[in-house]
């Protein structure tokens, strides 16, 4: 058994998983990309591929993660997990997803590479399905790390083989979303992917600026908190650098340099102190 998930936090997850039921113990595989940002057109060239690590390695100028960025190639991922799959006609691939965009836009990228081993794959889509949280409430997460693992163990038992219709039809929903090529793709409900255009989160980052003088990182992390449609810091990082260069945000520092080595405010903003009268200015 192979387990396949989409984000990095679920790697340590799928472990503690396994600790508590021994029947889902297998290697764990991460697809690190976020296919649901970002140029998608000719990912299966090395042309399209290319665009797309040098669309990546811009965005994350003055990131923490340094302007290498992806350190690293999924495609070698998928070529490896396949050779496995091949020499070992006995092992199941398990697909892991929660109810959100960058989940299913990777599960869509997946599936024209996994065509070959119908019946072999297993898809859990954890979509619209109820759990229960530490404080034994009822919720529906849209993320697999919102979830319990020992609820996993439940969850399991959803487990069912990707169907023939859905090799045949999913594979042309990931050439429209190339074809269609939004730098945006939201999850509107099942796996229903909608593109949208740079700009979608800009208002939720503008929500987060004041007329005072903050750091860009603290706008980055309440953006991200707050919102309910998530995506990543290194996209929001860059739309906030956009909203600047548009004369929306005012900035003071190089915006080329650490994210933490700027402050911004909105544009046209004066500070309490500019806005009190003079003859309300302290000593007067």
């Amino acid at each position: 058994m192979i387990h396949i998930v989409f984000n990095e936090s679920e790697v340590s997850l799928m472990g503690q998983v396994q600790e508590l039921d021994e029947t889902l113990a297998g290697e764990v595989v991460l697809i690190r990309d976020d296919f649901a940002v970002g140029p998608l057109q000719q990912l299966d060239t090395e042309e399209g591929w290319q665009a797309r690590t040098a669309w990546w390695k811009n965005l994350s100028q003055g990131s923490p993660y340094g302007d290498a960025q992806p350190g690293f190639d999924d495609r070698e991922t998928v070529k490896q997990l396949v050779e496995k799959i091949t020499e070992n006609t006995s092992e199941e691939i398990w697909i892991w997803m929660g109810q959100n965009q960058h989940d299913v836009c990777g599960y869509y990228w997946l599936m024209p590479q996994l065509r070959a081993f119908q019946g072999r794959v297993m898809i859990l889509y954890l979509n619209n399905l109820p759990f229960i949280n530490e404080k034994g409430h009822i919720f529906y997460p849209s993320w697999l790390h919102e979830i319990q693992p020992k609820e996993f163990v439940k969850a399991k038992r959803l487990a069912r083989p990707v169907t023939l219709s859905e090799y045949e039809i999913d594979p042309d929903e990931w050439r429209r979303l190339s074809e269609e090529n939004a730098m945006v793709r939201i999850l509107e409900g099942g796996k229903k992917i909608a593109g949208k255009e740079d700009s979608y989160y800009d208002t939720e980052i503008v929500k987060n600026i004041t007329g005072e003088w903050q750091k860009a990182t603290r706008v980055l992390s309440n953006t991200l908190n707050r919102m309910k449609i998530k995506t990543g810091d290194i996209f929001i990082m860059a739309r906030l650098k956009q909203l600047i260069l548009d004369g929306k945000v005012e900035v003071t520092g190089d915006i080329q340099k650490a994210w933490k080595d700027f402050d911004v405010r909105i544009a046209g903003a004066k500070s309490k102190e500019a806005a009190l009268p003079e003859d309300s200015a302290i000593g007067a």
